[in-house]
């Protein structure tokens, strides 16, 4: 199908590219980002006047809720909520039930996401077999099948033993990891300890459950160049702690949460569990701490971490209620609103939802490695429409994830996502 976007505010944050143009889609990909090619006849123009077009976005923590947890989401609902927010490309976290450890789940996995033509699924696979922490897969195998990195979702490995030897072995192959830095014994809390944790009775999870383990994880690295990416940060020490790392040439990258970047403890408020999250909202200075190293290109990537759950597992008393909240519609927004209240430019706002995730990703994504998350001739047509007037209000009815919890529910939110264009076939069209 031929497309043509026309006389849109086309961004692409990889290359600084500003301007109002055409874009021209064939074959599923950008056949032109200016003026269409001479002799070019679309099959569907889209007038997009007064709207961005910017890359797909790419998203490095989507849990889909397929297999084992259908009664919170299913694949088709969390793939369409995907295309609904921009998002053209996202990994999935591999605790799912089974886990992802073995070659056959994986590639059932692809094929029924595949079968869906919405958004481009690249799966995380576990680095311990049913994510137990006592033996590693077979790596190997869940690369051919399509995994593009290795990691523990949330859970934390309890032996340091096991994870030397999976960073020495995926150091060995060139196979990344990614870790949730969280203390197996400290980590055990429902929020972030503090004085209001224990003003409310809730059992805490201190800031030294991220820095130990970044301690050990930079400690295990030093001498190698192991690629190791460090999810969901969420404090200003670890931000200091990625900082210097950085500053040292370890080769690692760092993302955090829509919700750590835009919430704080108080969010909690009267026990609401819709602010029951992993990890845990902290205190003012360590959102400060995050938005300013998102800012400054310390923490590379911002996500959705998307958890979609059960309303009947939120109903519960805070500490009881099931952690999580859906994310992934609201990404492009809450980047955008992260523009409008901090001052930061805004292709910095969008470079952490596109091209950087993407750079994360690297050479795991193969012959995509060169265009996705940007727009440029040649490359892949995965794009989206905006409308950076459409303020909508974040609500149940307008969510298409089956999970409608969310802490920023009520909020209004700018900018909305119109039209959605995933390997040049268009997969989501707001009514």
């Amino acid at each position: 199908m031929k497309i043509l976007i026309q006389n849109g505010r086309v961004i692409d944050p990889a290359r600084g590219f500003d301007q109002v143009c055409d874009v021209a889609l064939a074959a599923g990909r950008v056949v032109a980002v200016g003026q269409a090619p001479a002799g070019f006849e679309a099959d569907r123009v889209v007038d997009a006047s007064g709207q961005w077009v910017l890359p797909g976005l790419v998203d490095l923590a989507v849990r889909l809720r397929e297999p084992g947890y259908e009664h919170e989401g299913m694949l088709a609902s969390e793939m369409g909520a995907s295309v609904a927010g921009g998002v053209t490309s996202l990994v999935c976290l591999p605790d799912t039930d089974p886990v992802l450890d073995e070659q056959g789940l994986v590639e059932m996995l692809k094929f029924r996401a595949e079968k869906l033509h919405q958004s481009r699924l690249f799966p995380m696979g576990a680095l311990t077999v049913g994510l137990k922490g006592e033996t590693l897969t077979e790596m190997a195998e869940l690369t051919e099948s399509g995994c593009v990195a290795f990691g523990q979702a949330d859970v934390p490995l309890a032996s340091i033993t096991t994870l030397s030897r999976a960073l020495a072995y995926a150091n060995t192959f060139g196979y990344a990891v990614w870790l949730r830095p969280q203390d197996k014994d400290l980590g055990k809390g429902v929020a972030a300890s503090g004085p209001l944790a224990t003003r409310m009775g809730l059992s805490g999870v201190s800031v030294a459950a991220e820095t130990i383990a970044l301690h050990t994880i930079f400690e295990l690295i030093r001498g190698s160049q192991t690629r190791v990416h460090l999810c969901r940060l969420s404090s200003a020490a670890g931000v200091e702690l990625v900082r210097k790392a950085k500053a040292e040439g370890l080769n690692v990258t760092a993302d955090v949460s829509i919700n750590s970047l835009h919430l704080t403890e108080n969010d909690i408020g009267y026990f609401d569990s819709s602010a029951r999250l992993v990890p845990p909202l902290r205190q003012q200075r360590d959102r400060d701490a995050l938005s300013a190293a998102l800012a400054d290109g310390t923490i590379d990537a911002l996500v959705s971490d998307h958890c979609p759950v059960d309303e009947d597992a939120k109903v519960l008393p805070f500490a009881e209620a099931e952690p999580g909240a859906t994310g992934v519609e609201l990404l492009l927004a809450l980047a955008v609103k992260w523009s409008q209240d901090q001052n930061v430019p805004l292709v910095r706002a969008l470079e952490v939802v596109t091209a950087a995730p993407a750079r994360v990703l690297g050479g795991a994504l193969g012959t995509l490695q060169a265009s996705l998350g940007q727009l440029v001739d040649g490359g892949v047509a995965d794009l989206c429409v905006v409308n950076p007037q459409a303020a909508w209000t974040v609500g149940a009815s307008e969510l298409a994830s089956q999970g409608k919890s969310t802490p920023f529910n009520g909020y209004e939110l700018p900018a909305r996502v119109q039209l959605t264009v995933v390997g040049g076939h268009i997969a989501f069209e707001r009514a």
